[in-house]
């Protein structure tokens, strides 16, 4: 159930992909609203980089040049749903949540999905986002898993 299809985007938006270094800029003050244990701008950006390499991507919803939410995603394969698209990142900035741009980037990350092949799109959310999980479902993903996770020690990782 595709329940976004049907919000058009707004006179002067647009849904692209940040791929300069100035648009992935752009995105930092929307992203460290998602993630602020990130160090700052240069971490973002680094991590970015890093991801790239595995086929991170961030697709962005735009006023002009400003950044209204993301979704930054990625495509993989596993033997528990084949070939898929792992949402990492999915953010509004606060002042415009509420106005269907989550809802938006959903539909448009299944639709990236079946264009390239892949048969799920999958996400994590915290536990305790009961929020984030509403809005999950309402977008017609369903909770299927949970995940288990633990910090390794340095000197294990060493």
């Amino acid at each position: 159930m595709d329940t976004a299809t049907s919000i058009p985007l707004p006179p002067g938006t647009a849904l692209r992909h940040a791929e300069s270094a100035a648009a992935l800029r752009a995105c930092w003050p929307v992203a460290r609203q998602l993630r602020p244990q990130l160090a700052g701008i240069d971490d973002y950006l680094e991590r970015v980089q890093r991801m790239r390499q595995h086929s991170y991507r961030v697709l962005v919803a735009w006023h002009g040049e400003r950044v209204l939410a993301l979704a930054g995603y990625r495509l993989q394969e596993n033997l528990v749903y084949g070939r898929f698209l792992y949402v990492d990142d999915l953010v509004s900035a606060e002042e415009v949540r509420g106005q269907g741009w989550g809802a938006r980037l959903i539909v448009a990350t299944r639709q990236l999905a079946a264009q390239a092949g892949c048969a799920h799109v999958v996400l994590d959310t915290a536990i305790a986002n009961t929020a984030a999980q509403r809005f999950y479902t309402a977008q017609g993903l369903a909770n299927k898993a949970t995940r288990f996770s633990c910090a390794v020690p340095a000197e294990v990782a060493a």
